[in-house]
C-alpha cells in the first residue's frame, strides 16, 4: 500500500513533445515542418531560428501567423511472468492520447538599412495533453500486488485509476540584428518563458462496497524563466552559414495545490473497530518526502536547456535550395523534477537535411528530415514521463498567391525506436518485469506569411 501511494504521488504531468529536445520545441513556423533545416534561413521565420539572418531578409515590415494539429499516442506494454502465481502471465498495453488544439505561432520582423527587429510568440516547450483512461502501470500493479498479498486477489474487487496531464511553456522573443559588414550580421536577443502546467490523478478500488483504496491529486504549476538569445550569420552568394546559441532557462515553477489527500483501509484489527480508515495528514504523512513535492507552495525546476546550433544553406540553382543543420541541447546541465537530468547519458544531438524547390513563380515545394538522439537510460524513464529517440519526417508547399501574400501548408510525422526496460524487481514487487514504451507523432501545418 505504502508503495502504491508513492508511486501515486510521484506522477506528474507528462508532455507531448514535439520535434525539438526534451523540454524544447523548435517546430513553429510551417516552413520548419515543411523543410526541417531552417537554421540559415533569411525569410520570416529566421525570427526564431535565425535572427541575425534578418539582415539579409525583407526590406520593411512582414508579419507571419501559423497554426499546427498534432496528434500523438504514448503507450506502455508491460510484461510480468509468473505474476502472483507460476504460469500467470501478467500483459497489458496502457493507451495514452496525448493532444493538443490548435497550436498557434506568430512571428513578425522589421527592417531598415542594415538594422532589423524581430519577434516571435509561440509554445516554446512541450505543449499539450496527456491522459491514460486506465492508469498506468505505476498505479495498477503495485496495488493489485499489495491486495493480493492481503488475500484479495484480482476479479473480486473493481479498481478505477486514471491519470491525466497538461504541460506549456509559452515564449515571447524579441531580438535586434544588425549587419556588421557586407558579410557579416550579429543578432541579440532575450525570450521569456512562462511554464504552465497540472499534475491530476486517482485511484480507488473498492470491494462490495467498502472501499479499499482512495487518492486524489490535483496539481497546478506555473513559473517564470528567461533566456538570452545571440546569432551570427555570414552570408555571401549562393551560400549562408549561420549559428545560435539560447542560453539556459531557470525555471522554478511553485505548486498551487488543489487536493492531496489519501484514504487507506485500516487493516489492523486492534484499531479498525474505532478507526476505520487512515485518512488526512495521519495518512499523507505516510509518505514522508515523496509527497512534498506536490504540498501548495512546493517548488519544482523546469528548465529549459541551453542550444546550440550550426547550419549551411546553399543555392544550388535559382529554384533549389538545400540545408543541413545541427542541434545540441546541454540538458544534462538543466534542472529536472527529481534530478532526473543526472540519468541521461549525454545532452540531445539532431541533424537535420532539407531541400526546397521553386516549381515556378507561383508553388515552392520541400521536404526534410531530422534525426533526435536524447541520451536515454533505463533509469531515465518514468510512466509519466518517458522519451524516445526517433527519425522525423515533413514536407509540404508554399503558394504565392499574390506579391504580398504566402501560403504554407505541412505534414510531418515522427516515427520512433520502442524503448524497453527490463527490471529484476518490478515496481519493487518481488516478480521480475518490463515496461515497453512506444510513441507516434503527427502534424499538419498551414500558415500565411504577409509582406508590406
Amino acid at each position: 500500500m505504502k508503495k502504491f501511494f508513492l508511486l501515486m504521488t510521484m506522477a506528474s504531468a507528462s508532455l507531448m513533445a514535439e520535434a525539438g529536445g526534451l523540454m524544447t520545441n523548435t517546430n513553429y513556423h510551417i516552413a520548419f515542418d515543411r523543410m526541417f533545416a531552417r537554421g540559415a534561413t533569411t525569410e520570416i521565420d529566421a525570427a526564431y531560428s535565425n535572427p541575425a539572418g534578418l539582415a539579409w531578409g525583407h526590406e520593411g515590415l512582414q508579419l507571419s501567423l501559423n497554426f499546427q494539429k498534432p496528434w500523438q499516442n504514448r503507450d506502455i506494454e508491460t510484461e510480468i511472468p509468473n505474476f502472483l502465481m507460476a504460469g500467470n502471465n501478467f500483459h497489458q498495453k496502457y493507451n495514452g492520447k496525448a493532444s493538443a488544439p490548435i497550436v498557434p505561432a506568430f512571428f513578425a520582423s522589421y527592417k531598415q538599412d542594415r538594422w532589423a527587429v524581430s519577434t516571435m510568440i509561440g509554445i516554446v516547450g512541450s505543449g499539450g495533453f496527456v491522459k491514460y483512461d486506465e492508469g498506468v502501470p505505476m498505479f495498477t500493479v503495485p496495488i493489485t500486488t499489495m491486495l493480493a498479498q492481503k488475500g484479495v486477489m484480482p476479479g473480486t474487487y473493481a479498481m478505477d485509476a486514471q491519470m491525466k496531464g497538461k504541460q506549456y511553456i509559452y515564449g515571447g522573443q524579441l531580438n535586434f540584428a544588425y549587419k556588421i559588414t557586407d558579410f557579416l550580421s550579429a543578432a541579440v536577443g532575450v525570450r521569456a518563458n512562462y511554464y504552465d502546467g497540472y499534475s491530476r490523478g486517482h485511484v480507488v478500488a473498492n470491494m462490495g462496497g467498502t472501499n479499499l483504496v482512495a487518492l486524489q491529486l490535483d496539481c497546478l504549476q506555473k513559473g517564470w524563466g528567461f533566456a538570452p538569445i545571440v546569432s551570427v550569420d555570414f552570408h555571401e552568394g549562393p551560400l549562408t552559414v549561420a549559428a545560435r546559441y539560447e542560453f539556459r532557462t531557470k525555471i522554478n515553477t511553485e505548486n498551487d495545490t488543489q487536493t492531496l489527500s489519501g484514504r487507506i483501509k485500516n487493516t489492523d484489527p486492534t484499531t479498525a473497530a474505532v478507526m476505520p480508515y487512515i485518512e488526512g495528514a495521519t495518512a499523507l504523512a505516510q509518505f514522508g518526502d515523496k509527497v512534498a513535492p506536490y504540498e501548495d507552495g512546493a517548488k519544482t525546476r523546469y528548465d529549459m536547456p541551453s542550444l546550440l546550433t550550426v547550419a549551411a544553406q546553399y543555392e544550388i540553382t535559382p529554384k533549389l535550395r538545400a540545408a543541413a543543420e545541427y542541434h545540441f541541447f546541454d540538458d544534462k546541465s538543466a534542472k529536472m523534477a527529481g534530478n532526473r537530468q543526472d540519468e541521461l547519458e549525454h545532452g540531445t544531438h539532431e541533424v537535420l537535411l532539407g531541400a526546397e524547390y521553386d516549381i515556378n513563380e507561383k508553388f515552392t515545394v520541400s521536404l526534410g528530415g531530422q534525426r533526435t538522439d536524447y541520451g536515454l537510460s533505463d533509469n531515465y524513464q518514468t510512466h509519466t514521463s518517458f522519451a524516445c529517440d526517433s527519425y522525423s519526417l515533413g514536407c509540404g508547399a508554399a503558394v504565392n498567391l499574390n506579391e504580398k501574400v504566402r501560403l504554407n501548408v505541412s505534414y510531418f510525422c515522427t516515427l520512433y525506436s520502442d524503448y524497453k526496460v527490463e527490471s529484476a524487481n518490478y515496481l519493487g514487487t518481488p516478480y521480475a518485469g518490463s515496461d515497453t514504451f512506444s510513441r507516434t507523432n503527427h502534424v499538419l501545418g498551414v500558415g500565411i506569411d504577409y509582406k508590406f
